[in-house]
């Protein structure tokens, strides 16, 4: 089933994820009107207020370059079925709505930036009149399941939609859909039928796999894998999916917050080991960034500014790093991520002899190093300890530099990028 080239995508490592649509009025979580269990009329109270006068595709754009992201995601339909794009199947749009296609000012204005676009579309549709009524339709319990030709007229309506954002919006790389679950499976979506569809509009878009078939890479959320991850013993591309506070959308009295250095090493957590990482923002009922999204954005971008060769086009390193150090690695330059700065001395097993200039990445400053014989054993209380054959140790400064995660890079001695 996957055919796609994942090159870009293994290149890009960050992208920006945006969830907007009618519950970023009520501001209150995007699921809000299934958690309580709205009717389409109480819920067309934000439909009737749907005005994104501070929605500005282009400022958001910047700020996703500015972050060091390399690719962006916006949810085009959601599960309230509510569309941000021009849809002859349906008047639910932003543009009957308030007379703007947002995906159309999405797509203009990321590739203006240089960004890949991507566009979310989710599976689930609670305004649909064929989409089943289900436990987690907001009229369970009001209703029984619909009829299976209903869910015919579902299948069909999605296909056409698909149809519409992948020939309407010039080149999109990347489809996010959302999601699978028990009783609603591939059969249900016509999975097989839905991507052929994409494939023959779009060869080299990539798809995911939440249709519940394999898709081109897989989507890990709201966790970070440890490993790279396989399908049959096989790599396989991934991206994990992070909120700022555990809301894709717009959820104005929720204030956990993830700070921006646990946000950075997460990025190069899931880059160490093979992945993707894209960061969601829920802009406001006007479709603004609040404040606490936008200072995140901009100390990334402080951080990626200075850092950005250790992630884009980086990935896992053959070389085991020590406690507390995350690898990353792009061809010779090997990345050391600190995750807690050592006192003066660093050891690196395996990487004596292989190492031809050390610097910190952040100002080119010099790093000294040196090798200690194993075999020494050391009798001055005020020497360091020996280390086993094959260790290099850094001399590190005694303060830890003022950035969000300090990164060391060692450049390799030769081609040879194995242990």
């Amino acid at each position: 089933m996957p055919t796609a080239s994942g090159g870009w995508f293994e290149t890009a490592r960050f992208g920006l994820f945006v969830h907007f649509g009618l519950y970023s009025l009520a501001a209150r979580h995007e699921w809000v009107r299934s958690r309580e269990a709205m009717s389409q009329a109480a819920y067309d109270r934000y439909l009737e207020r749907f005005d994104p006068d501070l929605f500005d595709a282009r400022e958001l754009a910047r700020a996703a370059r500015g972050a060091g992201m390399r690719y962006a995601v916006l949810t085009a339909k959601h599960h309230d079925g509510f569309c941000l794009f021009d849809s002859s199947l349906t008047d639910y749009t932003s543009v009957r709505a308030a007379g703007r296609d947002l995906v159309a000012e999405f797509a203009e204005a990321m590739r203006a930036e240089g960004l890949r676009v991507g566009l979310y579309y989710s599976l689930l549709d609670w305004h649909h009149p064929g989409f089943p009524v289900d436990e987690h339709h907001p009229l369970r319990g009001s209703e029984g399941r619909r009829e299976a030709e209903d869910l015919a007229r579902y299948r069909s309506y999605m296909q056409g939609q698909i149809r519409e954002l992948l020939t309407g919006y010039g080149q999109v790389d990347l489809l996010f859909f959302d999601f699978t679950y028990p009783g609603m499976g591939p059969e249900q979506w016509g999975a097989i039928e839905l991507i052929e569809t994409v494939r023959e509009l779009r060869p080299d878009i990539l798809v995911n796999d939440r249709l519940g078939v394999p898709g081109d890479y897989v989507t890990p959320e709201q966790y970070q894998p440890d490993r790279p991850l396989e399908r049959d013993g096989v790599p396989v591309l991934w991206e994990a999916c992070h909120t700022l506070n555990g809301s894709w959308g717009y959820d104005r009295d929720n204030h956990d917050y993830k700070d921006p250095s646990q946000l950075v090493r997460m990025l190069i957590q899931s880059v160490s080991c093979g992945g993707n990482l894209i960061l969601n923002v829920g802009p406001t009922g006007r479709g603004s960034l609040d404040q606490r999204a936008r200072d995140t954005l901009r100390a990334i971008g402080e951080w990626s500014a200075l850092h950005a060769r250790a992630v884009h086009g980086a990935g896992p390193s053959p070389f085991r790093p020590p406690a507390s150090v995350l690898y990353t690695q792009r061809g010779r330059r090997l990345y050391l991520h600190l995750l807690a700065w050592p006192f003066n001395h660093l050891h690196l097993p395996g990487l004596a002899g292989r190492v031809r200039y050390a610097q910190l990445l952040h100002d080119g400053s010099e790093i000294a190093f040196h090798e200690v014989d194993g075999a020494r054993h050391e009798h001055n209380n005020l020497a360091p300890p020996s280390q086993p054959p094959g260790t290099l140790t850094l001399t590190l400064p005694t303060s830890r530099p003022d950035v969000l995660l300090p990164v060391v890079e060692l450049f390799l001695d030769n081609e040879e990028l194995h242990p």
